[in-house]
């Protein structure tokens, strides 16, 4: 029998995560509201994780998964996706017609997620590993990507214009959510050809 998962690695990456949010509220060049709108989902969401700790304890890879997510969404709501330094790089030095940084948050929204759904489903229902279990994670993380896109919506008609046009960060892009759907479908596919393994690895040490 396997001795009980350390609580070391959860605790260190949740210590992390506050610093980081602390050091990058405190004066972001987007402004504190920007930097809410792209942050607080990826905060409600470890709020949950450490509601449910207690009784419902995840692996250590999906934690890991959920802290590179939140640093994407900080770097992203720090500067607005539009803006950030490393996509201004990308697009001089590969010549792109845009930033594409939020293309990669897009990706991450599929990619992180679809671990956390698959250990969800295979925990708590009859579903079992194989095709149909992949399909529905997939899907799960495409309906993700299409709300999300309904949230950006949302908040460009009703925060005030300047801020829900940075946080919609379409760029011009008339196929901007189609794009952004199709990527967080994309990473959920990469996401499980790439770490359902490490994922069963890492969740037979707490099941």
């Amino acid at each position: 029998m396997s001795p009980p998962p350390s609580h070391r690695l959860p605790v260190t990456l949740l210590a992390l995560a506050a610093l980081l949010c602390i050091a990058t509220l405190w004066s972001p060049p987007a402004g504190r509201v920007s930097w809410l709108l792209e942050v607080g989902p990826g905060l409600a969401g470890i709020a949950v994780l450490v509601a449910v700790y207690p009784r419902f304890r995840m692996s250590n890879l999906v934690y890991i998964c959920v802290f590179l997510h939140l640093v994407i969404l900080i770097y992203g709501g720090f500067y607005t996706y539009a803006l950030t330094p490393l996509g201004n790089w990308a697009r001089d030095h590969f010549h792109l017609a845009r930033n594409h940084y939020d293309r990669v948050g897009h990706v991450a929204l599929g990619f992180f997620p679809a671990l956390y759904t698959r250990e969800v489903l295979l925990r708590t229902s009859p579903l079992r590993r194989g095709k149909w279990l992949a399909f529905i994670v997939c899907n799960i993380c495409l309906s993700l990507g299409a709300f999300w896109e309904l949230v950006e919506w949302w908040t460009t008609l009703v925060v005030a214009s300047d801020v829900g046009q940075a946080f919609l960060g379409s760029q011009g892009d008339v196929w901007d959510a189609q794009w952004d759907m199709f990527l967080a479908l994309v990473g959920s596919v990469v996401s499980l050809a790439l770490l359902s393994r490490a994922h069963d690895r890492s969740m037979s040490r707490v099941s």
